[in-house]
């Protein structure tokens, strides 16, 4: 049977449009991860399967609806010998939603290095069991330190697949960048504030993930995230996914509006 991120991220396909029924989010607005991880599935389907998912830039430019199919136009930016490059724009009801930059990279033999650092949070003191909020979502193990609100999960996070994914780089990628949109948010709340924002909300702004290596979700990996900037109502958050060695499999950066 396919794997969960398999299901989510079927579409429909239409040429370079793509179709996806599976819609689902949180308060009736769709979840920005899943979108984020359709979205690469329908770029990644306009290329050769032998070039890797590098990485994502993508707005969130309209609060999506659950439960309405979002339809993804994909753009052939530029094939070249190394990388390919896409632009996905996803629409629901004709109305732009999410725009997505993705690049693709033939793998190369390369020197492989990295700042060698020991996880910031240890496993063994995850000691805390959370699940994603809303049961479609909740395909991880999560374990962490603190609870978060409405006992979504907090950074630093450890994580796994409940069950195995296809050994498929894309799928793989796909699945990173759905749980890569966990968290962010409330780690770029300015510091000493209250945890919930004021009468304007709190929402995701722009995401951007840089897949470094291969990754095997059915393994451990730490979410690890920080606040680094407050300004103009924009809260910005990066952090790093590692596995259980300390090997730098992701890197994350996310910009929030965080109206007080």
């Amino acid at each position: 049977m396919p794997s969960w991120i398999a299901d989510l991220v079927r579409l429909d396909r239409d040429g370079e449009a793509f179709r996806a029924t599976a819609s689902f989010g949180a308060g009736g607005r769709l979840f920005g991860g899943l979108i984020a991880a359709q979205a690469l599935a329908a770029a990644g389907a306009t290329v050769d399967p032998e070039r890797l998912p590098q990485s994502l830039h993508a707005y969130f430019i309209e609060g999506g609806r659950a439960g309405v199919d979002v339809d993804y136009v994909v753009e052939n930016t530029r094939d070249g010998k190394s990388f390919n490059t896409r632009r996905v724009t996803a629409s629901q009801d004709g109305v732009p939603i999410f725009e997505m930059l993705a690049s693709f990279h033939r793998p190369e033999a390369t020197t492989d290095w990295q700042r060698v650092t020991a996880p910031s949070f240890p496993l063994a003191e995850a000691t805390i069991e959370t699940r994603l909020g809303e049961k479609w979502a909740d395909h991880f193990d999560v374990r962490s330190g603190t609870r978060g609100i409405d006992d979504w999960p907090v950074q630093p996070m450890w994580f796994r697949s409940r069950e195995p994914i296809e050994d498929y780089p894309l799928l793989q990628a796909c699945a990173l960048t759905f749980i890569s949109d966990v968290g962010l948010v409330a780690t770029a709340r300015p510091p000493g504030h209250a945890p919930s924002p004021g009468p304007g909300g709190a929402a995701s702004l722009d995401h951007a993930v840089w897949l470094h290596r291969p990754v095997d979700l059915s393994r451990w990996h730490l979410y690890d995230a920080e606040a680094v900037s407050h300004h103009d109502a924009r809260g910005l958050a990066r952090g790093s996914i590692v596995d259980e060695h300390g090997t730098l499999v992701a890197s994350v950066a996310q910009e929030s509006l965080w109206r007080i």
